[in-house]
């Protein structure tokens, strides 16, 4: 049994409302028995409107709205990012990817075959995903530019190997692989805004788009370190498996700073900006316990309900994708009834969906 009631706000502010949820457990108790009841894939949907998709960034960074869930209370409110430091208190640490997203994806001069490079095998071999992959078998070549590549394997996943015989320059000939959903190009715009302001690293294929809404300004009033973790492709790989026990997770390589872990453990609230953020210190809490070592990595750590967090006590999040591993790391955070009841409000008030949409702090 459950119900929605409005709570109080201040007519003066018409950027706060609040509503709570309410159920017969609450808390940690709703959480935990949420291992038991469902682990399907399916069970993690949800209607989008297509109109809602946001595929292009709005005009300010820091001008998203931002729904804030308090996991204990049920509370749900109706924000905007610029209104983040109210919910900061003393001892607070934000941790962020400082990730920066590099060109990835290229065509054949005759624009036949479309390459998406996932990583370096070799510094002349490409891990790539291809379209059409049928086009593109061992000993296939294709030309970008002046260079020549030939696929020399195939693994079990569909990634093609491919050996080019010169270097193929990213700024040349390489442009941002946005994500299928836009379903556009980039753009010149997209070089600045699919950006994080504090990106250093590059490395990654997509953005950790929960950082994008962050100014200078904002980003300098709230404590915070970086983590490293280069997002790949299979972030936007959807789950094919029925029970979500079964599905394969990709894996990404991270850095732990010596300074970010110092400061984690020293925080009484550790603050996710971006699922990225949470994967590698959950990752290394799971591999190593407290305090966490600083170091060099891979994760292919799967979040799901039933998963205990270890250091992460507060989360900001873009919405994602349904039926998505991001999607079920979110609902082991704050409970999947819960989580599903704000996407619910969020897709009927209308809020701006994934990378390039509005946020969710949930605390």
């Amino acid at each position: 049994m459950k119900c929605c009631a409005v709570s109080a706000f201040s007519p003066a502010d018409k950027h706060t409302s609040a509503v709570y949820y309410q159920s017969t457990t609450t808390g940690a108790l709703r959480r935990a028995r949420l291992f038991q009841q469902s682990m399907r894939t399916i069970d993690f949907d949800y209607h989008l409107p297509e109109e809602l998709i946001a595929d292009r960034p709005l005009p300010e960074r820091s001008a998203s709205r931002m729904l804030v869930v308090h996991r204990d209370s049920g509370l749900i409110e109706h924000r905007h990012f610029s209104d983040i430091l109210e919910y900061v208190r003393p001892g607070d640490h934000f941790v962020l990817n400082n990730t920066k997203v590099v060109p990835a994806r290229y065509f054949s001069n005759d624009g036949s075959i479309e390459l998406v490079r996932a990583g370096l095998a070799q510094e002349l071999v490409w891990k790539c995903m291809v379209r059409p992959g049928k086009k593109m078998k061992i000993g296939r070549t294709v030309q970008v530019g002046d260079a020549t590549g030939t696929v020399e394997s195939i693994d079990e996943e569909g990634y093609r190997y491919i050996r080019w015989d010169k270097f193929v320059d990213p700024e040349v000939y390489g442009r941002l692989a946005l994500p299928h959903y836009m379903n556009r190009e980039s753009e010149p715009a997209d070089k600045e805004r699919y950006q994080t302001v504090y990106a250093e690293h590059e490395g990654a294929i997509a953005a950790p788009t929960a950082g994008l809404h962050f100014t200078p300004e904002i980003l300098a009033q709230v404590p915070h370190s970086f983590v490293t973790l280069h997002v790949g492709v299979g972030t936007f790989r959807p789950v094919k498996a029925e029970n979500i026990e079964d599905h394969h997770m990709h894996s990404e390589s991270f850095t732990m700073p010596e300074a970010t872990a110092k400061a984690i453990e020293e925080a009484q609230r550790v603050i996710a900006v971006g699922t990225t953020s949470v994967r590698v210190m959950e990752t290394l809490a799971t591999r190593h316990g407290r305090p966490l070592p600083a170091c060099n990595g891979d994760t292919d750590i799967f979040i799901y309900p039933g998963y205990e967090y270890k250091v992460t006590g507060g989360l900001l999040t873009n919405f994602h994708l349904p039926q998505s591993t991001l999607i079920m790391l979110v609902c082991a955070f704050a409970g999947k009834e819960l989580i599903m009841e704000a996407y619910r409000q969020a897709v009927e008030q209308r809020y701006r969906f994934f990378s390039y949409g509005d946020c969710m702090l949930i605390l």
